[in-house]
């Protein structure tokens, strides 16, 4: 079961922003792995193998499937979701287990903004390489039950739209395997240019 973390309030999200909106450019770095090998649960692991077909292999993304599809399945949009482990660790304090639960998979030192990562653009990380989907990771209920309802609000504010703070959906272009501790690199920045092929 999952529980939520100690919520920030509007002032401390916003003390915080500075620091995340420092994340690097072009080359940032994997913080850490998690598994949602079933629905509310999670798993730090080291390193995981990434699959153009299933995702994060270990995942539940293609058996969870998605109600937002026309006939249920998996979203290939939203195949494996990254979020910045600055404003994780923002939201959710220095334990890296209370970062997953956000349930994104990926938690990267990264500058995830549009401006620095359009729809289209190519990421290396370790030897998988994953491309950004146009469509918008958003907050829940899920995500106001766990981190409070001004970290919701903060995440779906225009500055954390366009900064992505609650991440974003990717899908892998070429599989292999991410470790905790590996680069992740901008490859090309192609807006859109490869988006529902």
């Amino acid at each position: 079961m999952i529980d939520e973390v100690t919520a920030k309030t509007k002032e401390e999200l916003a003390a915080g922003l500075a620091d995340v909106l420092r994340s690097p450019r072009g080359t940032g770095i994997v913080r850490a792995i998690v598994l949602r090998p079933a629905v509310d649960l999670r798993k730090l692991v080291s390193d995981a193998a990434l699959d153009v077909e299933e995702g994060v292999v270990g995942d539940t993304w293609r058996s969870r499937g998605n109600r937002h599809t026309p006939d249920g399945s998996a979203d290939p949009q939203a195949q494996v979701t990254i979020m910045n482990a600055r404003f994780a660790e923002l939201i959710a304090g220095a334990e890296q287990a209370d970062w997953a639960l956000a349930g994104d998979q990926f938690y990267v030192d990264l500058d995830l903004s549009l401006e620095h990562l359009p729809p289209g653009t190519r990421l290396r990380m370790g030897d998988a390489e994953l491309e950004v989907s146009d469509k918008p990771h958003t907050g829940c209920e899920k995500f106001a039950a766990r981190f409070g309802d001004a970290a919701l609000r903060f995440v779906g504010s225009p500055e954390g739209r366009t900064s992505r703070l609650r991440g974003m959906n990717t899908r892998v272009v070429a599989g292999g395997t991410v470790r905790v501790g590996d680069g992740v690199t901008v490859v090309s920045v192609e807006p859109e240019a490869t988006i529902g092929r």
